[in-house]
């Protein structure tokens, strides 16, 4: 009965929501008006979930951010937000924090982003969210060029803003965490030193690191493949040597810096096994990591799960911030 239960929650059915639109389009059959207040009522929980959504660990202390343009395109100015910790000692040491959306959603300071910038500020970190362009209207190395300039603002101002910028960890959420992997696994395959200076490790949540997983028949997530698709502008098939050459998996060398990797054994959207894959990788080249797995979790469990496990992993990931910090 559990292992039904656990196949119902990750099919295509549940996965995408389908039985939503079932259901609206059953009352919008039934009455057209019905059907349009279920559609805004749905819109309207999916919102609040949204902004309420957040780290199960409260932080008692208040923490404010100062906003910085670290970029300016032809569309938009691109900003960053830095945290800092409530301890007046800096120059602080850095979690360069990505958020996730797919590539092509998602911004630097949206609930789920700004709970997680406060807890480790909490623990005594500056904290930089970024913003970066998607990738629905631009490329993958657009947005990979926003997330090197980003660091670079941070690296030459490091004395203005108070930060120690010979320790910085790289963190993301999803597709934040696949471009934090991207990044060290292809500048500390390429020797690039100037790239990866104070670069300490990369903590990495639920990410895809070879991208070709998320078109793997157990993968039931509409949302994953197309925003693969429009970021990569292509599918696996039409594009086989873009999906290797931006998978962080293939550029995993003996000289990639320390990993911490965290996934749920639930994830409909990010495929727990494209973690399984690469904490094997980083085992073979023995490169020192750590894999926390969460045996229930689904995609984004960390602001979705209240319970003990969850909040286990987010303090393992804060204590091995700071050994790793001071090592």
């Amino acid at each position: 009965m559990d292992k039904l239960k656990e196949k119902f929650k990750m099919s295509y059915f549940v996965a995408n929501k389908i039985y939503l639109f079932i259901i609206f389009l059953f009352l919008a059959a039934q009455d057209l008006t019905l059907g349009f207040y279920y559609f805004l009522i749905s819109i309207f929980i999916y919102a609040w979930r949204a902004l309420k959504a957040s780290v199960p660990i409260g932080v008692d202390k208040e923490f404010k951010s100062n906003t910085f343009v670290y970029k300016r395109t032809k569309n938009k100015d691109l900003k960053l937000d830095i945290w800092y910790p409530s301890k007046n000692n800096g120059p602080y040491p850095l979690v360069f924090f990505c958020h996730g959306g797919g590539w092509i959603s998602g911004f630097r300071n949206q609930p789920n982003n700004v709970s997680w910038c406060k807890y480790l500020a909490s623990k005594g970190f500056a904290v930089v969210s970024i913003d970066y362009r998607y990738g629905y209207r631009n490329t993958i190395e657009d947005i990979l060029s926003d997330y090197t300039d980003a660091l670079n603002y941070i690296r030459e101002n490091s004395k203005r803003l108070s930060i120690d910028k010979k320790k910085i960890v790289l963190m993301g959420l999803s597709a934040g965490g696949h471009l934090s992997l991207l990044y060290s696994t292809y500048h500390t395959h390429n020797k690039d030193k100037k790239e990866m200076e104070g670069i300490k490790a990369v903590v990495a949540y639920y990410s895809p690191t070879d991208l070709n997983d998320i078109f793997v028949s157990e993968n039931k997530s509409i949302f994953a493949k197309f925003a693969t698709k429009q970021t990569l502008k292509g599918s696996p098939i039409e594009k086989e040597e873009i999906y290797d050459y931006y998978s962080p998996i293939h550029w995993v060398s003996e000289d990639m810096v320390p990993c911490l990797i965290a996934h749920g054994k639930l994830d409909t959207t990010v495929p727990f096994k494209s973690s399984v894959k690469f904490a094997k990788k980083l085992k073979e080249l023995k490169i020192e990591y750590t894999f926390l797995v969460h045996k229930k979790g689904v995609h984004s469990f960390d602001t979705k799960l209240e319970d003990i496990t969850t909040i286990n992993i987010l303090e393992r990931t804060a204590r091995y911030i700071k050994k790793i910090i001071e090592t």
